[in-house]
């Protein structure tokens, strides 16, 4: 296993009350708030290894997103609006200010949004392997592209992700390139929180809600659509880092946003799939850090 990727959580968990549920966070250093966001099935636990690097030159929160890591699991939708409440509702009652928010996957878009509706409160946005953008199915590998239309099939959604725990089992092994850097405490972290079916319920919603057809997922589809429309206007600082060949952003999708965000630095950090984080921290770490610097 790669000695940069330690399995270990050595924050100290601290909780709010965000819309009548408690929300599980970490908070390290001063300066800035650096906001992290993770998306589908992860928590702040994805961040472990980066936050001890960013920390050296901000404020670091992570906080696990309503229904994952240690936060409440309420008996709601756990639709794309449900979720930025949650995060609206985390960042007012922190009086957070001047934030720099770092995104992943689903919480890459959760961030773009708050941004969209709050550029100035927002001082800059690092993304990773997240979609400010409308897609088809054809972004997905070949072998993928039958399981996602799966989980977006109703009933056979439920019984792969709820019942046999697939996106936890299967597709977060899938999207780390060196397979070995999942150990069985790493794997045993991104259980924990999902023991039973029902826990599973935020980790099924997302797929439903893919911005693939304005159709079937209306409401994110079209707040997807206005972030994409949006990207050439947002004068906010922006970094992507990528992995080599990426899962959700491939090289002819980054030219794609360099195109739409001229402004945009990219930083490649060399073989990866979609769960970056678990393949190289260190180099995200510290292109985040230097670009950190840099505003």
């Amino acid at each position: 296993m790669n000695d940069l990727i330690s399995a270990k959580f050595p924050f100290a968990s601290k909780f709010l009350s965000v819309n009548g549920s408690s929300i599980h966070y970490i908070e390290v250093g001063k300066g800035s708030p650096i906001l992290f966001l993770h998306g589908n099935p992860t928590s702040s636990y994805l961040w472990r290894n980066i936050i001890p690097i960013a920390s050296k030159v901000g404020r670091c929160i992570a906080l696990d997103l309503v229904g994952f890591g240690k936060s409440s699991k309420p008996d709601i939708d756990y639709g794309f609006q449900d979720h930025y409440e949650y995060v609206r509702g985390f960042i007012e009652a922190k009086r957070l200010e001047n934030i720099i928010i770092t995104g992943h996957d689903w919480g890459g878009v959760l961030g773009f949004w708050y941004a969209y509706n709050y550029r100035q409160n927002v001082r800059g946005i690092a993304f990773m392997e997240t979609f400010p953008f409308t897609f088809t199915i054809d972004i997905f590998p070949p072998e993928m592209q039958k399981l996602f239309k799966s989980f977006r099939t109703s009933g056979q959604g439920y019984q792969l992700i709820q019942v046999q725990n697939m996106f936890v089992e299967q597709v977060l092994p899938s999207g780390v390139f060196n397979k070995e850097n999942l150990t069985d405490e790493i794997m045993r972290s991104y259980r924990n929180p999902f023991p039973t079916i029902e826990s599973r319920k935020p980790i099924r919603r997302f797929p439903e809600m893919l911005p693939m057809d304005p159709n079937i997922e209306k409401e994110t589809y079209s707040v997807i659509k206005s972030i994409e429309q949006a990207l050439t206007s947002f004068k906010i600082p922006m970094l992507l880092i990528k992995g080599e060949p990426g899962a959700v952003i491939s090289e002819r999708r980054s030219s794609w946003l360099k195109e739409r965000i001229p402004h945009l630095v990219v930083k490649d950090i060399g073989p990866c799939f979609h769960y970056l984080q678990e393949d190289n921290p260190k180099d995200i770490g510290m292109h985040l850090a230097d670009w950190v610097k840099s505003l």
